[in-house]
């Protein structure tokens, strides 16, 4: 898509966002945001050529219908752009980092291994349908890959047939939270589904762009992943939204909670096996990980083989009244 601008920070604009591409971020989300922003001078500014405080504050004024995440990513591509102005020489004013403060982090529902198996075979049971041909085939896939990789639902979604190398097991994700990269590598198992997977898509979409297209080879927005999960959760029997409802989300989590179980259960040294986890995550310190691991009763003892009841012995009697 080529996107026009016509403020009179359009051609720093395009400059901006051509060394972004120069290296190697798409950028394609934040050009969008600094497109709008960019009628937003033209409409409100039109004869400001300096990135004001008056105007980057008359920008960061927070919509009734946005929510804290999103302020947050309508503000980034503008610090970033005033960074630029800033290497360029040229005065500008950068919106503070603590401008806009993270929203509040939903309590993550981690799955069992039951309740995993019974989400697959609901959408294992998804028919084709007239205008649809594909959607079969990539929901049941794509859920499969959140669990089985921990990627954020975004990353399935943007992953490009290019991308993924089923010769060795490994998926390349492009400019991922913080325009970051990574090498994704597939369990054997996980890597015989997807080159089936890959063998039945390409019968119905030869030299198709995307990993999980839909019906015309073009990503699903996340709408559709929600929408379809609520359906699934409905099947089950589970609230069907709420705030305490299973999110699609919730399988990284999921991902990252059993990994550590599984080392549990296998005598693995954690301090050492943590790095590979933060790294295969795409988290930039380790403190990023943590939030994605839960200790959940039940789980913990049953996935990572310890008896926790041998330590009752080794803790002191606590006074009622204390």
């Amino acid at each position: 898509m080529i996107r026009t601008f016509g403020s009179r920070f359009s051609g720093r604009i395009i400059a901006f966002v051509q060394q972004k591409n120069a290296l190697g971020f798409s950028y394609k989300g934040s050009e969008a945001i600094l497109q709008e922003f960019d009628r937003f001078c033209s409409k409100r500014f039109q004869d400001e050529s300096s990135l004001t405080k008056e105007l980057c504050l008359a920008w960061a004024v927070r919509r009734n219908t946005e929510q804290s995440n999103s302020f947050r990513n309508r503000l980034s591509p503008i610090r970033e752009f005033a960074k630029y102005l800033h290497r360029l020489g040229e005065p500008a004013f950068v919106i503070p980092a603590n401008f806009a403060r993270k929203g509040h982090r939903p309590v993550p529902y981690i799955y069992t291994e039951d309740e995993i198996a019974a989400i697959w075979n609901i959408f294992d049971q998804i028919k084709p349908r007239g205008g649809f041909p594909v959607r079969h085939l990539v929901f049941p896939a794509a859920v499969r890959l959140l669990y089985c990789c921990g990627l954020r639902p975004v990353e399935a979604r943007k992953l490009k047939a290019c991308d993924v190398n089923l010769n060795v097991g490994k998926l390349y994700i492009r400019e991922s939270k913080g325009h970051r990269d990574r090498v994704v590598m597939l369990a054997d198992d996980v890597l015989e589904y997807f080159v089936t997977y890959d063998k039945r898509m390409s019968r119905l979409l030869p030299k198709r762009e995307w990993f999980f297209p839909n019906s015309v080879d073009t990503f699903y927005p996340k709408d559709w992943f929600k929408k379809v999960f609520r359906i699934v959760r409905i099947k089950l029997g589970w609230a069907p939204s709420g705030p305490k409802a299973p999110r699609i989300y919730d399988f990284r989590h999921t991902f990252a909670t059993h990994r550590l179980y599984r080392w549990l259960r296998e005598g693995k040294d954690l301090t050492a096996m943590l790095p590979y986890l933060s790294a295969y995550m795409g988290h930039a310190q380790l403190s990023d990980t943590y939030y994605y691991i839960h200790l959940v009763p039940g789980q913990l003892e049953a996935m990572s083989g310890l008896d926790f009841s041998k330590y009752e012995s080794l803790l002191p009697e606590v006074e009622s009244d204390e």
